[in-house]
């Protein structure tokens, strides 16, 4: 592992120690070797992106200015935040490793502290990050998940306001026929079967896990071909263009074989001997999330890879036990055919200094706009239709976009 450490100017205040009367404090470290080392032995319970191995993998992959949070009681850790630091304008923020990877967040926690958390607690941490880092304009804390494995997001007891990006997901109570129930399962078998019929007729479908690496590879590079082609016919930029990105997941992936229960895994639909769709997901504890997706947009588009692959792995889902089969962010068509559930995600802003006051005004104000706009079904679709026509190529098959 390569040591990610701040700029020069910072490397003497990458430590600080708050304490409040009932014997809170926090310290602040460099995400130094030894200091991620740690991370992975305090870390009981957390979302995927807060993980150690996706900590670890994106310091890896991109070499942020990256730091460790880690708030104490009583001498002992209760939670830790991984966070990077980067300038959007003339502002210096601090927001989870990942970008917008990063989805559903929940941070590395000891769940036997929970009940006594307060927002006072959450404040020595942010305060401390102040002081180890007087740089940093604003801690953004974004897409919180309210509560994770039935625990409540300790985060949330600072004050917050909605993402704009609802999640969507599936109720696995009582397996999947009960899914089948309760959205319109008739229709999904017969479509399910047709599907099926026509793929046949090219040479057959067949449904993979990857279990090597060539096979998370060949997954991977089917993808990130469908996202580029994808996201340029929509007129969207491609979250997954740069190498630092395209290279972390593939360690992250990769990494995960090597686990008896993976923590992230891949699954293709092959169809004469082509990736048609991908999906890349993470187990979190109740719940399977469809972290990304793509469908190739070929000559069997029209025949629904991609609602073929999530119909196999919804059920797969039920088979394996989860409660819930998370879509993750974005609201989409090809989600609503499935979903009973809306995750509401919540976002945490907390300036350091005044410019961070500035920005955290004007970010609020645009997410607000962004949840105007999503949530009306036409202006949405106006949106949508304009962005597409700046490529001139509409997208055939809706895909998540956020």
């Amino acid at each position: 592992m390569v040591d990610a450490t701040a700029p020069s100017e910072n490397n003497a205040l990458l430590r600080h120690a708050a304490t409040t009367g009932n014997a809170t404090s926090a310290a602040v470290l460099s995400a130094s070797s030894e200091a991620l080392s740690a991370y992975g032995k305090f870390a009981h319970i957390y979302a995927p992106a807060q993980s150690p191995e996706w900590v670890s993998t994106w310091i890896d992959a991109s070499k942020p200015d990256a730091v460790l949070a880690t708030l104490s009681a009583n001498g002992r850790p209760v939670m830790s935040v991984a966070l990077e630091v980067g300038r959007e304008g003339p502002f210096r923020i601090a927001r989870f490793l990942g970008g917008k990877h990063a989805n559903g967040n929940f941070p590395a926690v000891d769940k036997n502290w929970l009940a006594t958390a307060s927002a006072g607690d959450i404040d020595v941490l942010v305060r401390a990050i102040g002081k180890a880092r007087p740089d940093i304009d604003l801690v953004a804390f974004d897409r919180l998940i309210g509560d994770f494995k039935g625990l409540s997001n300790p985060l949330l007891k600072l004050s917050s306001s909605p993402s704009p990006n609802v999640a969507l997901a599936v109720d696995l109570d009582g397996g999947f026929e009960r899914v089948l129930t309760r959205t319109n399962g008739k229709k999904k078998r017969k479509r399910h079967r047709s599907q099926e019929r026509k793929y046949e007729a090219v040479g057959g479908a067949r449904r993979t896990m990857a279990h090597t690496t060539a096979e998370a590879n060949a997954m991977l590079d089917a993808f990130y071909a469908m996202k580029e082609q994808r996201f340029g016919a929509m007129g969207i930029t491609d979250v997954f263009a740069d190498a630092e990105v395209r290279n972390f997941f593939r360690k992250l992936f990769v990494d995960a074989l090597a686990q008896e229960n993976p923590s992230f895994v891949l699954h293709g639909l092959e169809v004469g001997g082509k990736y048609r769709a991908v999906t890349g997901s993470s187990r979190a504890g109740n719940r399977l999330v469809c972290e990304f997706g793509a469908i190739s947009d070929d000559e069997l588009a029209y025949a629904s890879p991609g609602e073929y692959l999530f119909f196999d792995n919804i059920s797969e889902a039920c088979d394996q036990g989860f409660d819930i089969y998370d879509f993750s962010v974005g609201d989409e068509p090809y989600k609503r055919q499935w979903c009973d559930l809306e995750i509401l995600h919540s976002d945490v802003l907390v300036p350091l200094t005044v410019k961070g006051r500035i920005y955290a005004l004007g970010l609020k104000s645009l997410s607000r706009a962004k949840g105007t706009i999503k949530n009306n079904a036409t202006m949405w679709a106006l949106i949508k239709r304009l962005r597409s026509g700046v490529r001139g190529k509409p997208a055939a098959v809706p895909v998540e976009d956020d």
